[in-house]
């Protein structure tokens, strides 16, 4: 990949959304965006802490269809269009315990806000990509999609598995008319979430939150690189599957876990 020093302008002109992008991955990814010389919108539900950004920010639930609405119907009308959309918005906030604790209305939430929160918006802002024959999807997964804890990820795991099949079914369709649509399934990320997370299941363990992330690292298979990513690493991939520099890249599930997923794909 280039490196940030020679990637200013790369997207000039270009304008992007990233949902959930006030905190953690989604945060990280605006940051790179706007290096790279994008004009970039965030939608999230709760405001941004920093009040300088320069981006523009729309409050909105995604997990509500209206919100999804909302939100297109500003960006069509202050901005026009978008070239890059990255479906960022995701939670795994969940009981964890197993099938007998999920409800109805976990398994509802769950998908609402992991599945159907980036079709609906992909519905909304797509007919624009398609009548200028250009632009870039990219779905922020997980590999807890294809390697489920049945203990804490189980409704989560099972709507991004969902939202990967929707992602290839959706880059077959849009691959003729311009438009590329991409997959990125991170591992362990040190984000604010990851951070809660943790300290949530060690408090219930009666462990501390670092003996929970060695176990947490031990469920998992383990890492080979020894660490959780910072979350601008995992953005720095994400900025060059949006770049030029991977015209050819479509239909892919790239993931990026320091190494831990335990099978070759």
């Amino acid at each position: 990949m280039e490196s940030k020093q020679t990637t200013n302008g790369v997207l000039q002109g270009k304008i992007a959304l990233v949902t959930g992008g006030t905190k953690g991955i989604g945060k990280a990814i605006v940051k790179r965006l706007e290096q790279a010389g994008a004009t970039v919108i965030v939608t999230a539900r709760n405001q941004p802490d920093d009040q300088h950004a320069t981006y523009t920010f729309i409050a909105a639930d995604l997990s509500r269809a209206e919100e999804v609405n909302k939100v297109a119907s500003i960006i069509n009308a202050q901005f026009g269009h978008i070239d890059i959309l990255i479906n960022n918005m995701g939670a795994n906030t969940y009981p964890g315990g197993g099938f007998s604790t999920l409800t109805d209305e976990h398994w509802s939430q769950a998908l609402q806000v992991n599945l159907l929160s980036s079709v609906r918006l992909d519905r909304a802002l797509l007919p624009k990509m398609l009548e200028q024959k250009s632009g870039v999807i990219i779905h922020i997964s997980s590999t807890s999609s294809q390697f489920p804890i049945w203990e804490s990820t189980m409704a989560y795991s099972a709507a991004k598995s969902a939202l990967n099949t929707y992602s290839k079914a959706l880059a077959t369709e849009v691959a003729d008319k311009g438009i590329r649509v991409v997959t990125v399934s991170p591992g362990l990320n040190e984000t604010e979430a990851m951070t809660a997370f943790l300290e949530d299941y060690a408090k219930q363990a009666g462990i501390t939150a670092e003996e929970m992330k060695e176990k947490l690292f031990e469920r998992v298979g383990g890492v080979p690189l020894r660490r959780m990513a910072a979350p601008e690493e995992t953005a720095e991939l994400i900025y060059f599957l949006v770049s030029p520099a991977a015209s050819y890249i479509t239909g892919a599930n790239l993931v990026i876990d320091g190494g831990n997923f335990p099978v070759v794909n």
